[in-house]
């Protein structure tokens, strides 16, 4: 098996709790599905409430294809979530793992000064011996860099808006 990493870290200036309400929960699916319509199609929940073990049927726009991932780690402690590809999408290419880990970064600054957050997406995957030799070079970041560009624009008007 050949293993293999790609990240992407962005900076916003909100709090990691802000960031981790939106990341931490089933918000993250609902928020893209809404965001995103040229990426992501639907978000469905087949199983659990956004804890470990919580399984969800992602559907691609422009009918590139549907695979179901799986919550395999949720810390809100450390605002870190682990999610698993676990039928279809590369799995179907040649991949066995595929693993996405979010986390929400708290950004100190001098005197202990929380000023904002780092939104941190880490994909790891391993590629199956038999796999074609350029298999790995299906696995993208750039999805999870869009994401994290949205988010960040909506995180950001969420905290300009007044309360009413």
């Amino acid at each position: 098996m050949a293993i293999g990493q790609v990240l992407h870290e962005l900076e916003v200036n909100v709090s990691a709790s802000e960031a981790w309400d939106l990341y931490g929960s089933l918000e993250l699916g609902k928020f893209v599905e809404q965001a995103l319509p040229n990426l992501i199609d639907k978000v469905e929940l087949i199983q659990g409430d956004g804890g470990v073990g919580t399984i969800l049927k992602v559907t691609f726009a422009s009918g590139s294809g549907v695979h179901k991932e799986k919550f395999t780690k949720v810390d809100h402690a450390k605002r870190v979530k682990e999610v698993e590809v676990i039928e279809g999408g590369l799995l179907e290419l040649g991949l066995s793992l595929y693993r996405v880990r979010f986390e929400i970064i708290d950004k100190v600054e001098a005197e202990y000064s929380s000023c904002c957050c780092i939104i941190k997406t880490t994909i790891e995957f391993d590629v199956k011996e038999d796999a074609a030799p350029n298999t790995s070079s299906l696995v993208s970041i750039d999805p999870f860099k869009n994401i994290a560009e949205v988010a960040k624009t909506h995180l950001l008007n969420k905290q300009s808006r007044p309360l009413p």
